[in-house]
Order: C-alpha cells, then sequence, then structure tokens
C-alpha cells in the first residue's frame, strides 16, 4: 500500500548527501536516504533531494493522561498532560504494546490520522486542563517537527513538553528540543547489546550515551523505565549493571521504573513477570545507591509510592495512577528535611 503524501512538511535535522540523497540527523541510525526512499523509520521521505515528515498532519491518538501514566512520577505530580502521536517507529520491538500505530508504516505502509494544527493541540490542552503536552505512544523523535511546533507554542501558553522515547536521538535531536522539552522518559530495555539486536533490531550504546547526556548536559528532567522479561534481561548480573550504569552515569537521583511484561504483538510465548522476579530488580536497583525505584503495571503494590530514601517516609501515595496523598513541602521531606528530586513536586 502506498503512503498517501499530502500536506508535506520540509524535515528538521537534516542535510544534503551526494547525488540527491539525504543525511538525516534525528535518531542514530542517521540514514542516508535516496531519492524517492523512505528512512528506516519509513514516515520521512526524500523527494527531490529534500527530506520531509510524512506524518506531520496525521495525529492518530489525542487524549488527556494522568502524567504518572507515562511514567514520570517525579514531574508535576498528580497532573494531567494531553497525550498525542502520530505513527510510525525506529524500533521495531517484538513485545510493543503499541504495535498497531507504531509497525502499520512499515508493515503495510499506511499512515493513518487527523490533520490537527499544533494551536488546536495547544488549545485543547489548556481546555482540558492539562499542564503539559506528552508526545509518546509511538517514538517522538521521529514526529520532531509536530514536536517542535506544539512545544514551542505550549510553553507560550505556560505549558510544560515531555517525550517517552526509546533514547535513540541523536544529541543534535536532543539538543534541538532543549528550548521547550522539560522532561522525558527513556525505555532502557535492556544492558545487553543481544537483546537489543534479535528483540528490537536495535542498538544499546547510543541509548546509554542519550541517558548520560540529557542526566549531564541538559535541564531536562529525566526518568527510566525497563520492561522486565522474563528470561530475557533479568539476570542478577545484568540488573545490577542496568542499576550501576544509571547511578555513576545518570545520577542515584534518576527514578527507575521496573515495569511488568505481559505478552504482546510477535512476543506472546513468554509467561508475565513474575512478582518476586520486580521485587528481586527492585532489591538489586536500592542496593546499587538509587534513591527512587519503582514498580509498574502491578495495581496496589507499595512500591508505586514515593519514599524519602533518607528516613523512610512515604511521601506520595499512589493506587494506580491515582495519587492518594502528597506529603513533599518545598521539595523535601517533612520529616528529615532531604531534598526529593524532581521538577515541580
Amino acid at each position: 500500500m502506498a503512503i498517501e503524501e499530502t500536506n508535506l512538511k520540509e524535515a528538521v535535522l537534516w542535510e544534503p548527501d551526494k547525488e540527491r540523497q539525504v543525511r538525516c540527523k534525528l535518531c542514530n541510525w542517521r540514514c542516508v536516504i535516496d531519492d524517492g526512499k523512505l528512512g528506516r523509520c519509513c514516515v520521512r521521505k526524500n523527494i527531490d533531494g529534500v527530506l520531509y515528515s510524512l506524518t506531520y498532519d496525521k495525529v492518530c491518538s489525542a487524549n488527556p493522561d494522568p502524567i504518572e501514566k507515562k511514567p514520570l512520577f517525579h514531574f508535576q505530580p498528580g497532573t494531567s498532560s494531553f497525550s498525542i502521536a502520530t505513527m510510525g517507529c525506529n524500533f521495531r520491538c517484538e513485545f510493543c504494546q503499541n504495535w498497531q500505530i507504531s509497525q502499520a508504516a512499515l508493515e503495510d505502509g499506511r499512515i493513518e490520522g487527523q490533520a490537527i494544527s499544533p494551536e488546536q493541540i495547544v488549545a485543547t490542552a489548556v481546555r482540558s486542563g492539562c499542564k503539559s503536552i506528552a508526545y509518546t505512544y509511538t517514538e517522538p523523535t521521529i514526529f520532531m517537527e509536530l514536536c517542535n511546533d506544539c512545544g514551542r507554542i505550549g510553553k507560550e501558553r505556560g505549558l510544560t513538553n515531555v517525550f517517552v522515547s526509546n533514547g535513540f536521538m541523536t544529541r543534535e535531536a536532543i539538543d534541538f528540543a532543549g528550548d521547550w522539552l522539560n522532561g522525558i522518559n527513556v525505555d532502557l530495555k535492556s544492558f545487553s547489546e543481544d537483546y537489543y539486536k534479535r528483540l528490537c533490531k536495535a542498538r544499546l550504546g547510543a541509548v546509554l550515551d542519550t541517558i548520560s547526556y540529557i542526566a549531564k548536559e541538559t535541564n531536562i528532567w529525566l526518568e527510566v523505565t525497563t520492561l522486565l522479561v522474563p528470561g530475557e534481561n533479568d539476570s542478577d548480573d545484568e540488573l545490577k549493571e542496568l542499576a550501576d550504569f544509571i547511578v555513576s552515569k545518570a545520577g542515584a537521583d534518576v527514578p527507575w521504573h521496573i515495569s511488568r511484561f505481559h505478552p504482546q504483538y510477535k512476543y506472546l510465548d513468554s509467561a508475565p513477570t513474575p512478582a518476586g522476579s520486580l521485587k528481586r530488580a527492585e532489591q538489586i536497583g536500592k542496593a546499587a545507591g538509587l534513591h527512587y525505584v519503582y514498580l509498574g503495571n502491578v495495581p496496589g503494590s507499595k512500591s508505586e509510592n514515593t519514599f524519602c530514601y533518607s528516613c523512610g517516609r512515604v511521601l506520595i501515595e499512589r493506587v494506580g495512577y491515582r495519587i492518594m496523598a502528597n506529603h513533599i513541602e518545598n521539595c523535601c521531606c517533612p520529616d528529615c528535611g532531604v531534598k526529593i528530586a524532581g521538577f515541580e513536586l
């Protein structure tokens, strides 16, 4: 099925290459694309030596979500985030929970969605009482043009902006978004190059570089998520390496979300993650020195709460995505006074 090319938007972060080729600089595939061809994401096309986005006017999802659903637990907790997405992705994760929209362009050349302008998106976010716009569900890097326009307009209207990302963007892309991007949750899917290659058709090293760069060189609030897949990325040794990396290269204050796996898409022959594996991963994260470790997709778990890493006081009480109580005072624990890391706590 041919991808419909209407109302094309010239891409950002690309440069001409030889013989009518273009080089995309948005993500770390750094695709060199021949005239008339698509990049690896299947939503960016070289047309007569100019790179265009095919998704700018095709928003496939737009609705308010709790910011905790991203998950972002230390970023404006208890608020709503207007969440948008377009189709496509630069990864091929076999367990993708949003595969219907992330993989459609690759599998059958399908890009669907509504033409919703950035001004309309921002106005709807404000009208809905949201405090932020989240670029999520698929990989936001590959619809950067829409993110950029929404982000800049949203910032003028007092909204913050957050990404939920696989972390495969280039440093150029991070810097490009730096004026308006306030927070990001990066999926660190594993600490194994083999896992990334085999199950995601991707590479680990660029994701590690992104996490380190955001943590050390930007003012973007960072949280990290790992989906724990039984028998794939849940060994003690790998989890210790992963947690040690976050502490040493990003910092002990970066929250680590460990999510329970449920069979999805092409990865259907596994059971969900055992509760014991999740608790073991949580203990490994805390032993490595991480101040904030959370368990996801486990409704009712006490590990959804935020605790003071110094005195153990419950600071934010959660049930699922709902905040039941927030005891943080002036960004500090009310009992021992230690500062709690986050954005507008």
